[in-house]
């Protein structure tokens, strides 16, 4: 295995030269405001966590909602390698920017903080007006009662299901994590020998606790990242490549009001061309700068 996120988290870059005058300007645009912040995968990178997209990212085809309901054959696959990955992904530590975000949230100069992150690092830190967009890798839902699990919980009853798989997994070689807490794994025969939980309660299908592709945000958690958009003066995207409609819509709202964008990532965004500033730079080293220098209000 990779050993990802069983190490602790690195220690964010100081921002210097042009980073730090940009940094600066983006202090200049958010004094004296509340504003939004929208994190995506590339905030957890120094915890361990890959991302999707990042300029260093290997490409992914992640599975859609409609193969994981469409095929048994696909859930186990599926059930499978987020055996392996909840294994390691649970061992992640917040970051120096997770703790960053916390401290802007304490220190009253945030509406709220919309993640598209399933990892619950913010929450570890220490954020509690938090929108966990994409659900929750901490938690099992089933679809057909509708009843939610701990993650924790049934990875007991996997193992019990499953006894020695993790250390045959061990053996065989991971390839890949992704941020979702899935495993890339070659052995097609290890695959096929797990076998999937049903539902205690009714026995009916299992799923992670969160938003496939292919699959809709719920409608209260889109209303509410709105809302803290609505009430904010700007919105500051940190880490997400906004790829995905999910995100890129908060980044057209505010950019709709008139309300300043400024977006830091690593690479292009599909935001960029509405951001007032756009930095390009490490996403935990930027948030650190941000929550110590900004005046209150």
């Amino acid at each position: 295995m990779t050993g990802f996120a069983s190490l602790p988290p690195v220690a964010a870059a100081r921002p210097a030269g042009d980073e730090l005058e940009a940094l600066r300007e983006i202090r200049g645009v958010l004094a004296g405001e509340q504003f939004a912040l929208l994190t995506g995968a590339g905030l957890s990178t120094d915890s361990g966590i890959p991302d999707y997209r990042g300029p260093d990212a290997a490409p992914r085809a992640p599975m859609t909602y409609q193969e994981f309901i469409g095929e048994p054959g696909n859930r186990q696959r599926y059930w499978a390698r987020n055996h392996i990955g909840w294994s390691h992904m649970r061992r992640a530590d917040p970051n120096e920017g997770h703790a960053a975000a916390a401290r802007l949230e304490h220190r009253g100069l945030l509406t709220g903080l919309i993640t598209q992150n399933v990892d619950r690092l913010h929450e570890d830190a220490g954020s509690v007006n938090v929108v966990d967009l994409h659900g929750r890798f901490d938690q099992v839902v089933c679809l057909d009662c509708h009843r939610r699990y701990s993650r924790g919980l049934l990875a007991g009853v996997l193992e019990e299901l499953n006894p020695g798989f993790l250390e045959r997994a061990l053996a065989a070689g991971v390839v890949e994590m992704a941020p979702d807490a899935d495993a890339t794994v070659e052995d097609s025969g290890l695959i096929e020998s797990f076998v999937v939980a049903r539902c205690p309660a009714c026995g009916g299908t299992l799923k992670p606790d969160f938003v496939y592709f292919g699959e809709n945000v719920p409608k209260d958690r889109v209303e509410r990242s709105y809302a803290m958009v609505d009430e904010a003066g700007a919105l500051v995207v940190a880490g997400s490549s906004l790829t995905v409609m999910s995100g890129l819509r908060f980044v057209r709202h505010a950019a709709k009001q008139g309300k300043a964008v400024v977006i830091i990532n690593r690479g292009h965004t599909r935001g960029d061309e509405l951001a007032m500033i756009k930095l390009d730079a490490g996403v935990s080293g930027a948030l650190t700068w941000l929550a110590a220098e900004l005046p209150p209000l």
